[in-house]
């Protein structure tokens, strides 16, 4: 399909389901999809089990419209699970598989789903919070059942799905409709639902498409996770949409992935944070430039990491980039056109950006920081708010924009190049990782008065923040750092443990008893300050 085919911009088909029968009778038996782990898909199958799973679901009584849960490392098994959900009409939970305890149950709890498409490594978390669960009443499980410590949740098998038939299902599904809720991390409440409509999901493959010269020819490799709006639509959609083999790797690996570039012959990927990093930091080997690679999406665009990854990979493009779950990605660098250091030019066929005053959103002038604002062109073009979360939903919301809280500037040639976030969102590896949702699990432990969890600089460059926790112990108690971090461990995902950890006597506070945070984020990492990665080396 040429690049610019107008069937790629017709919202009526603009639903998982359109774009898998489109490709079922133009492509067949073409692979749709490829995984390091040796499974593979081709079009026509994948449209086949898109059938079978709806079915499937709705044998147990999932409808247009429910929401269903899926916790699953990348694979075919994920794939598979989303293209059934689209096709009946149902709202994909991803659901983040580091998450566990109080992260786990508020993301279930807010969506309401009474199913949970898992596997057994997880059922240990699930059943910790049982007895909190409000709605979830089902595990579907990928493999064998071993042992379960569910007390009244009930088991199925997701290989089930096979003994249903494929015929077309009664069932209609259109761009307006919600496609998927993504939870993003805020700073004064737990993470947020993102409620993504179907026009929405497909806008993120569009733009990898059309700025990013996305062609039927191509390979895309896919490292970053599923259950986040990159990988899952900015990459795999992509990929759908266009009928290119998408390339799908259970977790990133820096050591394998100029071999899996070389392997499988990619031509195309994507990075984010420290991925980059990790990459340039493993030795040189003989295949660096020995590969198809042309292109790459970065998100920082940092300067010294463009360079180096033009230089030791030979990549043409570094495509800079920046989005949100909640309002696309509006802003691209263009191939051929190297800019370091910018995230890009507005896609002004679906979007509007500007740069703000963050208190009266006044445009500022030209090469003056402010606030990114966005809006869309596109009907159902956007998040449709945050579930069950009104009141977030109108505070992100001002004189019609989309506040998005980072900080940036525009140059005299449209170009936007990110400064920092405004919010006070701590950000480590691609993961938004919410203060307060961190400070609400260690103010649990029996011997912790008061905490406050702040965003302090990352040594590793593009690697964003690193956690701190400012501790203030009960009158009495005692606690070590090394039996904080297991505690936290234990409650919280990997990626929100802390690194650094400081005990304190009180915290700075206001008149009205605030902490004040942007006292300790100015502090940093002080001769106090416990660094857990250095107590490790």
């Amino acid at each position: 399909m040429a690049l610019y085919d107008p069937a790629l911009h017709d919202p009526k088909q603009w639903v998982v389901d359109s774009v898998l029968r489109r490709q079922s009778r133009t492509r067949g038996d073409e692979t749709c999809i490829h995984t390091t782990a040796g499974d593979s898909i081709t079009f026509s199958r994948a449209q086949v089990v898109a059938n079978q799973v709806a079915r499937f679901l709705q044998s147990l009584h999932v409808a247009k419209g429910d929401t269903v849960a899926v916790m699953l490392p990348n694979g075919l098994d994920y794939c598979n699970a989303w293209f059934g959900i689209s096709r009946l009409g149902a709202i994909h939970v991803a659901i983040n598989t580091d998450y566990k305890g109080a992260f786990l149950k508020h993301v279930l709890n807010n969506s309401r789903a009474h199913i949970i498409i898992t596997e057994p490594g997880f059922f240990d978390r699930i059943a910790e919070i049982e007895d909190e669960l409000s709605d979830l009443t089902e595990v579907i499980t990928i493999g064998a059942v071993t042992s379960a410590k569910f007390r009244r949740l009930r088991i199925q098998n997701f290989g089930d799905y096979v003994n249903f038939n494929s015929s077309e299902l009664d069932v209609s599904v259109t761009y307006r409709d919600l496609a998927c809720i993504m939870y993003t991390s805020g700073t004064t409440g737990p993470a947020k639902g993102v409620l993504m409509p179907h026009a929405h999901t497909y806008l993120f493959g569009l733009g990898t498409i059309e700025n990013m010269r996305l062609t039927e020819s191509d390979t895309f490799y896919i490292v970053l996770p599923l259950f986040h709006a990159n990988a899952m639509f900015m990459q795999l959609y992509a990929s759908l949409i266009i009928g290119c083999t998408a390339v799908i790797r259970n977790r990133f690996s820096a050591s394998a992935w100029i071999h899996d570039i070389n392997h499988y012959q990619a031509t195309i990927t994507n990075s984010l944070g420290v991925v980059s990093t990790f990459v340039l930091n493993q030795p040189p080997s003989g295949m660096d430039k020995n590969h198809r690679l042309h292109t790459i999406g970065v998100a920082p665009n940092l300067p010294e990491l463009d360079a180096k990854l033009r230089e030791r990979f030979a990549i043409k493009n570094v495509i800079g980039l920046y989005g949100m779950t909640e309002v696309n990605i509006p802003l691209y660098t263009q191939p051929g056109l190297p800019r370091p250091g910018s995230c890009g030019k507005v896609w002004e066929k679906y979007y509007d950006v500007k740069i703000v005053d963050p208190e009266t959103d006044d445009e500022m002038p030209v090469r003056e920081v402010g606030e990114i604002v966005v809006r869309p062109k596109q009907p159902f073009g956007f998040m449709a708010g945050y579930n069950a979360m009104p009141g977030k939903t109108v505070e992100a919301w001002r004189n019609f924009w989309f506040h998005t809280g980072d900080a940036a500037w525009m140059d005299n040639d449209g170009y936007v190049y990110f400064v920092d976030r405004i919010k006070d969102c701590i950000r480590r590896r691609g993961e938004n990782i919410s203060s307060f949702e961190i400070e609400e699990v260690i103010c649990r432990h029996t011997a912790i008065a008061e905490v406050a969890a702040v965003a302090v600089e990352s040594p590793i460059p593009g690697g964003e923040d690193e956690v701190k926790v400012v501790v203030v112990l009960d009158p009495g108690q005692q606690l070590g750092h090394e039996d904080l971090v297991r505690y936290c461990e234990q409650h919280m995902p990997r990626f929100a443990v802390p690194r650094y950890i400081e005990f304190i006597a009180s915290l700075p506070k206001t008149p009205t008893s605030k902490v004040r945070k942007n006292l300790l984020r100015q502090d940093g990492v002080t001769p106090a300050t416990w660094d857990r990665e250095a107590k490790l080396s």
